[in-house]
């Protein structure tokens, strides 16, 4: 504890932040205080901004502070191609390494019924309704290959597959340039086990 009950509730407030213990939260503190009032105030104004300002896109839910997002409301993006990602931070990561052109529908987690996030939860009565509307040919699934996210991708091609919807799952295994000696077990089999014909 501190002199200061304001500079106790400032540590206490950064701590909110993934990764951040009371120790990094302690000199974020100090940081602002002694070196960057300036970037102190203009972080929270930010701050203050996002919470108000920044929702759920109607069509896809990634974050966006107008009714549909950039993506969705592009008349250039194939809406053939729907991928379903977990978190908006997928789709940025997606933009940003590849070339596709399609649009996106984003979960907001995966099926965890222990964390309560079911298909209700994920949104995934809105995704069957924009399959049935007859847009969309290829759902291609972009989970994460966790046990979650591979329960979620095996529902998401079962939903695909009930509307007409050819579903694809993004490959897994190693990574390029990666040594074979040095992949873990469960990497290398499911790569093993994935295996393609050389063209």
């Amino acid at each position: 504890m501190s002199s200061s009950p304001k500079l106790d509730e400032l540590i206490e407030a950064l701590r909110c932040l993934p990764g951040v213990g009371a120790r990094t939260a302690q000199r974020m503190a100090h940081q602002l205080l002694e070196r960057n009032r300036e970037g102190g105030r203009r972080l929270a104004q930010r701050l203050n901004e996002a919470m108000d300002g920044i929702g759920n896109c109607r069509r896809c839910r990634n974050y966006s502070d107008t009714e549909l997002c950039t993506v969705c409301s592009n008349a250039s993006r194939d809406e053939s191609l729907l991928c379903v990602i977990e978190m908006p931070a997928d789709q940025l990561a997606i933009e940003q390494a590849t070339h596709y052109r399609g649009l996106y529908y984003v979960l907001l987690g995966r099926l965890s019924p222990l964390d309560g996030m079911g298909p209700r939860e994920l949104g995934l009565d809105r995704l069957a309704t924009r399959l049935a509307e007859g847009q969309v040919s290829e759902l291609i699934i972009a989970t994460n290959p966790t046990v979650e996210g591979e329960a979620t991708a095996h529902y998401l091609a079962q939903l695909a597959r009930q509307n007409g919807v050819r579903p694809s799952r993004l490959a897994h295994g190693v990574p390029l340039g990666g040594e074979l000696e040095y992949i873990d077990r469960g990497t290398l089999a499911h790569a093993f086990s994935a295996r393609q014909n050389v063209e």
